[in-house]
């Protein structure tokens, strides 16, 4: 059976990334019999009063955008549906490093092994393919709210959760989200956490913020309930440090020995059939 997998790969070839497929066979797994649940009353959602979960996520938004410098890591798994219509899940693992206002460091580890960086240092971004030995470059200012609009809309390159990084986050929240309801109160890895569930035009998402004077997200899940087989995104996030030691060297890029610089895709202009630029790219000219 072909297995497909949706990732970031920066290739050599025309300078661009794409979106690659990955050949696999899927191994046979032993059903296992399930655990009785009988006499097990099925847990409900405790639904709270709207306004004190929508409460209790502004407030997390709120701590975690006006948080001056911080790092995380995140070990997540997606869903890519197959053609036969099995949901594939796939995964990585990352560290987030944000120094406000305009230093961002991503350092990626994919569940093949191979490895990415972006990096921003407030004048230029890069995006760094460390087992293809290749990197793209791009100029930007305007701190870590410009240089990911930029990164995702204007390069189309993809950053998940980047929404979280932004210092707008409470405004984002408001404006996107058209309900949220408190699902109950939990722990996660041993942190008291209250257990949110929400919905916006395209995506229902649960999160778990921590309970206490430090509101941070401990658990995401994202369901793309519009796409095909709905499927999901699921992100852990844990050790959390709210004053990491921080260096300009962290937000530099140097090119290794024998690194090829290529471009982002939206950087290469589409040719027509006959090989040359279309008027729409060139302004006509």
């Amino acid at each position: 059976m072909k297995i497909y997998k949706w990732r970031l790969a920066l290739l050599v070839a025309l300078g661009m990334a794409v979106l690659a497929g990955v050949a696999g066979c899927a191994k046979d797994r032993v059903a296992t019999q399930p655990v009785s649940m009988v006499g097990v009353p099925k847990p409900q959602a405790v639904v709270e009063p709207q306004g004190d979960a929508r409460a209790l996520l502004l407030r997390m938004a709120d701590f975690l955008a006006k948080t001056p410098r911080f790092s995380v890591n995140i070990k997540n798994g997606y869903d890519v549906l197959q053609e036969s219509g099995q949901k594939i899940e796939f995964g990585e693992t990352r560290k987030l490093t944000v120094s406000r206002p305009d230093r961002l460091r991503v350092d990626v580890e994919q569940s093949d092994g191979d490895r990415n960086m972006i990096v921003f240092d407030g004048t230029t971004l890069t995006a760094f393919d460390a087992t293809h030995n290749v990197y793209a470059q791009a100029a930007q200012s305007g701190g870590i709210d410009g240089g990911l609009k930029y990164f995702l809309k204007d390069l189309h390159m993809r950053l998940p959760l980047a929404m979280l990084l932004v210092s707008n986050l409470p405004d984002e929240i408001e404006r996107r989200t058209e309900s949220v309801d408190y699902v109950e109160k939990t722990s996660l890895y041993g942190i008291p956490a209250h257990h949110l569930a929400a919905r916006t035009e395209t995506v229902d998402y649960q999160i778990w913020v921590a309970e206490g004077s430090q509101p941070l997200p401990l658990r995401v899940v994202l369901t793309y309930k519009n796409a095909e087989g709905q499927p999901q995104f699921r992100a852990q996030l844990s050790d959390w440090n709210l004053a990491p030691e921080v260096t300009e060297s962290m937000f530099a890029f140097t090119p290794p020995p024998g690194a090829e610089k290529i471009s982002f895709p939206a950087q290469v202009p589409l040719i027509d059939s006959q090989g040359m630029p279309t008027p729409e790219q060139t302004g006509g000219q």
